[in-house]
């Protein structure tokens, strides 16, 4: 009970920020509950396709969400996230906690610059779009399923930092289309992680859930937050999951 009551409260934020949440739940997993961290890798990643789903479903009923480009990354994210979790299986687990870990710092950062001191580009206009937007969701979905999957992490500040600077969606709309890129990141990468035996069924079971449960009703809190307050907690969250790591 105390394990799906934590991933409650935990689906809350992840839903209102629009992340998975696969870092967090890592965190809390192996310094709360103790759980060896390829497994926590594994089987967060794996909630993350049920929760995704749940908060996924909710932005786009708030009308937050561009279904295309969230489509393009997300299939090609899946593939790069299947790769990642094999290399993974190759990482020392002493090493993973720092490497996430840094990850995590690493993705906060990027979207402080980006939210708080970067300018808004120019939208993508004239006969170049619909290539353009190819070309950029299929480098984005790459990328960042290759990081998802190595470091068992949703990787949700990177693609909303991608959908921001690459395809030049708001706020809002990069919180909702990241929620559908994460769903076949974290499918490609349950996949990789549960054939290399690093996925807890009945753990899964747990944390699906209560963060289940929780990013639906937390999706409900984008549109009506103050945007300070959610760049905010874009910044901060995986600040304080790549901190409780370092315990």
């Amino acid at each position: 009970m105390l394990v799906i009551l934590v991933m409650f409260i935990l689906g809350i934020l992840l839903g209102f920020v629009g992340a998975g949440g696969a870092g967090f739940v890592i965190a809390l997993l192996t310094v709360l509950f103790h759980t060896p961290i390829h497994t926590a890798l594994g089987t967060s990643l794996a909630a993350m396709a049920f929760t995704s789903l749940s908060g996924a479903y909710s932005h786009f009923r708030e009308k937050n969400m561009r279904l295309k480009i969230g489509l393009i990354v997300g299939i090609f994210a899946a593939a790069g996230s299947f790769a990642g979790a094999k290399l993974s299986a190759f990482i020392p687990g002493s090493y993973l906690h720092y490497l996430t870990s840094g990850m995590l710092f690493l993705s906060a950062i990027l979207m402080l610059i980006k939210l708080f001191i970067l300018k808004d580009r120019p939208e993508i206009t004239g006969q170049e779009k619909n290539g353009e937007i190819w070309v950029r969701s299929i480098i984005l979905g790459l990328v960042s399923g290759v990081l998802s999957g190595t470091f068992g992490i949703g990787s949700a500040p990177f693609i909303q930092l991608g959908l921001l600077i690459l395809l030049n969606l708001t706020i809002r709309e990069s919180v909702g289309t990241t929620m559908l890129v994460i769903l076949p990141i974290a499918i490609g990468g349950g996949i990789g992680y549960f054939s290399e035996g690093f996925v807890d069924p009945l753990l899964l079971v747990y944390v699906l859930i209560g963060t289940t449960a929780g990013a639906y009703i937390g999706a409900k809190f984008t549109n009506v937050a103050p945007k300070p307050i959610l760049k905010s907690s874009l910044i901060l969250t995986p600040v304080i999951a790549a901190i409780i790591l370092l315990f």
